[in-house]
């Protein structure tokens, strides 16, 4: 055989090779079947004043959010979110003119946030309703989205 003809037989297995490749990724099955992705995450913005918490939008479907606040403060607060379906959950401390979070997937109910827990300062402020109502819809059609 000559040299020519070797070349043209590797080059067949390998493109043999690579087309099993190709047809063994292919496979599906029940553990590849297309299930819906989760709402995508909803912004809740807010703000920490010496009258109170704000956010907003404080009515939502159920789902992902992260809830962001600012302080605009003279002191250090912290963010505490709390409702019959969750345990609370606290941010870190947020000290003037910073922003502090809490990400969380929260069910349908009535929670509340509040600002300046006795740890962050001797005086708690007003806190917000946050009302979470019936789920958002998947997000599959959401372009975008990772």
């Amino acid at each position: 055989m000559s040299y020519g003809g070797r070349i043209r037989i590797g080059a067949l297995a390998s493109a043999v090779a690579a087309a099993a490749l190709l047809v063994a990724g292919c496979g599906g099955g029940k553990n590849f079947a297309d299930q819906p992705r989760p709402a995508a995450t909803l912004m809740l913005n807010g703000v920490i004043t010496n009258s109170g918490v704000t956010v907003s939008p404080n009515h939502a479907g159920a789902g992902p959010f992260k809830i962001q606040v600012s302080n605009q403060t003279r002191s250090t607060h912290t963010l505490e979110l709390d409702g019959d379906n969750i345990q609370p959950v606290q941010s870190g401390a947020i000290a003037p003119a910073d922003t502090g979070s809490i990400q969380i997937t929260l069910k349908p109910g009535v929670y509340t946030v509040k600002a300046g827990s006795a740890a962050a300062v001797k005086r708690e402020l007003p806190a917000t309703r946050l009302v979470i109502g019936k789920a958002r819809p998947d997000s599959n059609d959401q372009v975008g989205l990772p």
